[in-house]
Parts: C-alpha cells; sequence; structure tokens
C-alpha cells in the first residue's frame, strides 16, 4: 500500500509502498483509510519536537486524524464489524489503567499513538483496536469528518472543560479560526451562550469564523482592540495558535481571574508570577480528548451543529499539502485522500 512516512526529521516524508498492516491480536481492527486529516503536529513530528516525548523508531507512517471503512476485526471485537464506518480516537489506549478506569483515557498509561510514535493512518490502511473506533452513521463520509479525530475533539475538550466559565453575559476571545479555532467557534455557540471574538491575521479565517457564529472579529493587527470589545477582558481566552506572540497577546486579553486556555503549541507562556497573583489569572493546557468527548462531538456533527471546512488533497500530494499548511495557504483542514477520483 501507499504510505506517507517520516525517513529523517528536518526533512520532507517520503510516498513508500509498505506492507499492509494485518491482525496480529484478538482487540486489533483493519480500517480502509478513507481520509486523513493534516495537522500542525505533523509539521512539528517532521521538525522532531516529538521526538524527546514519543521516541518513535524511524521511519514510520504518520497521521493521526483518521477515518474509514472496517475491513477486518480481531476474534474478541464485537462492537464493529467489516463494513461499518468508524472514526478513529487519535490514542490506542488500554482500558486497565487508573486514568482509563476514571475515563481520562487520553492519559492511558500504557497508550500508543498512531501517527507519532506508531504507524498512522496517512496511508491505505491502518490496525488501531476496538477501544480507539467510534462508529458511525453510513451516510457520513470519511473525508468530511476524519479531522474531527484530532482538531475537532482538541477545540471541542477544551470548549467542553471551559463550560463552567462561561455563563451567560460572559464573553469569549478566540485566537486563531483556522484547522482547530473554526470548530472550537462552532463548539462555543452549541455549548454555550458567551460572547465570541476571534482573533486571526487572515481575512478569509476571519470571514469564515463570521459565517459560523462569531459576534465579533478583529484582525491581529489591531487587537488593541480586544480589550474594549469585551470590555475589559474576557473570561476566557482559547489560543489556537500558541506561538508568535499570540501568547502574551492571550494574558494580556484576560480580565482579572480570567483563564488563558492553552491548545495550540510551539512558543512559550511567560508571566511573571506576581501577575498570576495579583490578578488571579489561571493558565489552562488542553491535551486530545476523551472517547466520550469524541462520541459527544461526533453527535454534535450529526445534528449539523458542528461542521469541518476542508482543502482535500491525493494522498500522494501530501508533501504539497504540508507545504501549503506551513506557508499558511490552506483554509481549514487539510485531508489526505488515498486514490481520490474526483
Amino acid at each position: 500500500m501507499k504510505a506517507v512516512r517520516v525517513h529523517q526529521y528536518h526533512q520532507d516524508p517520503r510516498i513508500d509502498d509498505v506492507d499492509e498492516p494485518v491482525v496480529t491480536g484478538p482487540w486489533d481492527v483493519i480500517v480502509e483509510i478513507g481520509a486523513a486529516g493534516l495537522c500542525r503536529t505533523d509539521l512539528h513530528v517532521i521538525e522532531g519536537q516529538w521526538d524527546p516525548i514519543q521516541h518513535p523508531s524511524l521511519p514510520y507512517i504518520l497521521g493521526h486524524e483518521n477515518a474509514g471503512w472496517v475491513r477486518e476485526v480481531g476474534s474478541a471485537v464485537s462492537n464493529v464489524a467489516p463494513g461499518d464506518t468508524v472514526i478513529m480516537h487519535p490514542l490506542v489506549t488500554c482500558g486497565l489503567c487508573l486514568p482509563c478506569r476514571a475515563g481520562q483515557d487520553s492519559h492511558c498509561e500504557n497508550s500508543t499513538f498512531p501517527g507519532l510514535n506508531v504507524d498512522g493512518g496517512m496511508s491505505e490502511f491502518m490496525r488501531t483496536n476496538a477501544r480507539s473506533v467510534v462508529k458511525l452513521d453510513a451516510s457520513l463520509h470519511p473525508a468530511d469528518i476524519a479531522a474531527l479525530a484530532d482538531a475537532g475533539l482538541t477545540a471541542y475538550h477544551a470548549v467542553r472543560k471551559a463550560v463552567p466559565l462561561l455563563p451567560p453575559g460572559s464573553h469569549a476571545v478566540v485566537i486563531g479560526s483556522g484547522g482547530l479555532g473554526h470548530i472550537g467557534v462552532q463548539s462555543l455557540k452549541a455549548l454555550t451562550a458567551a460572547e465570541i471574538t476571534v482573533v486571526d491575521h487572515s481575512d478569509a479565517a476571519l470571514e469564515l469564523a463570521t459565517s459560523l457564529g462569531a459576534d465579533h472579529t478583529v484582525n491581529s493587527s489591531d487587537a488593541g482592540k480586544l480589550l474594549d470589545i469585551t470590555g475589559g477582558g474576557a473570561q476566557v481566552v482559547f489560543d489556537f495558535v500558541g506561538e508568535h506572540g499570540t501568547e502574551s497577546l492571550g494574558i494580556t486579553a484576560l480580565r482579572n481571574r480570567g483563564s488563558y486556555f492553552s491548545i495550540g503549541y510551539g512558543g512559550a507562556v511567560n508571566v511573571d508570577t506576581i501577575e498570576i497573583i495579583s490578578r488571579e489569572i489561571s493558565v489552562v493546557g488542553n491535551l486530545v480528548g476523551t472517547y466520550t468527548d469524541l462520541v459527544e462531538l461526533m453527535t454534535l456533527t450529526s445534528q449539523g451543529k458542528v461542521t469541518l471546512h476542508t482543502q482535500v488533497y491525493d494522498l500522494e500530494d501530501a508533501v504539497q499539502a504540508m507545504h501549503d499548511l506551513d506557508n499558511g495557504t490552506l483554509l481549514g483542514r487539510g485531508i489526505l485522500v488515498p486514490h481520490r477520483t474526483t
């Protein structure tokens, strides 16, 4: 099968011919990939940022946002069957450790992370397990929902955590209306009554945010307007960029006792401790969501309350898609489709 593999950090991945995965255990599920999402994390993987954390053996297949159709299952699998349309939670988890037992499976102590430390889904087939697949209505097409497995899930997870902080009359600021941020806006509209202001450097991204329900939009060059628009600062700032100065912007845009939710990454949050104490502000980290979060997000998707805006590429054009993402010319979420014919 065709697969997009990292051979060496700081070099473009290659499109390789590799063996198809096979069932080796009773809980294995082989999925024919209908679509794989392209994420800025993939760029960070290529830069080597995840090597100290995940220690993958090179070469391996990228792709942690995956959806498709079940083709084969192990002897113990009963929740899906061949032919089912599925989306995969990014982690393959054990179900036995205390975090898993507590429903915090995104912090599983024995997980593997396809696309980061084992073979992922930028390929024609992928092996996962029964705990990671969410069965979908057959009417949903993988290319329309694949990136919800991480980009959507991460954005939804952050908003879900912030719901108690955003009662009616509150204000949320969203920094970045790209692949994650535009899902964040929709999640805020679905789960809260907060007023929403979106900040981005791209006029097209701001237009997208307005079409999705943002109450105000601000170009990054005019970010000084945020305190006026929010009446002195937001209760919650969601930073879906996390680098190039958005970290300090996010802290500045908070009102006292507000919370800065860090979702995008690559930069650093530098705040004097006296500011944290005197303003009683919080800095909150947000990893990918749980399996339950993914089920909830797919429910909102089926209800038409969350829609993924995408740009589709053939799997074999993956490197060009990555360059487009890196150059900022990709609006919404990049989707790689094996054997794209239209």
